[in-house]
């Protein structure tokens, strides 16, 4: 259900950013900086830090590496918003719209290699499951995936799995391929600040 509070219910300063998004822009604010701009001190404040670290922080994985993960575990989720954004994000940071696509439609087949899918699966598991086993966590360090790469991909997978819930719990709108491209271009400009 989504609550009207994330149309009308921020401070002066917030509004006048949302009009200066939508003038250069040209598109409608995403639900999801609404609600982080909504209660910042409650959520948004930490979920800006802690998802902006997971997805740009230093990491042997690439800005397109983890935006392909947060796309996969939203595809998992049924979370159509962030399918949308993580999708327009990834084939941006990749310049390769077809790879993304591939990996959406059937990991197994698609055009990565072996480390990336492997972790790919593990994510989907845990997603899907709420578990993942030690044979897991050896079946992705088989293929030359290292532990720090692991627990980068985990705060990525921890970071959709939460705003996934709370994009269908707040029933975000979806944007238009046009508005999922801003905002892919805004992401990798600014990240999630």
């Amino acid at each position: 259900m989504r609550p009207e509070i994330l149309n009308s219910g921020y401070r002066p300063g917030t509004k006048a950013l949302f009009a200066l998004i939508r003038l250069f822009s040209r598109q409608p604010v995403p639900d999801a900086a609404k609600l982080v701009f909504y209660r910042p001190d409650f959520y948004g404040d930490l979920s800006k830090k802690f998802t902006h670290e997971a997805m740009r922080g230093p990491s042997p994985w690439s800005v397109a590496d983890r935006e392909l993960m947060a796309a996969y575990v939203s595809k998992i989720n049924a979370t159509a918003f962030c399918i949308g954004a993580h999708t327009a994000t990834a084939a941006q940071a990749y310049q390769d719209e077809k790879k993304v696509h591939a990996v959406l439609a059937d990991l197994e087949s698609a055009p990565i290699d072996d480390g990336l899918r492997a972790t790919l699966r593990m994510l989907g598991k845990l997603t899907r499951e709420g578990t993942v086993t030690a044979e897991d966590m050896r079946e992705v360090l088989s293929t030359g995936i290292t532990r720090t790469q692991i627990e980068d991909a985990l705060a990525v997978c921890a970071a959709f799995n939460i705003t996934d819930r709370l994009a269908d719990a707040f029933g975000f709108e979806l944007l238009s391929p046009e508005g999922y491209n801003s905002g892919a271009k805004y992401l990798l400009k600014r990240g999630y600040q």
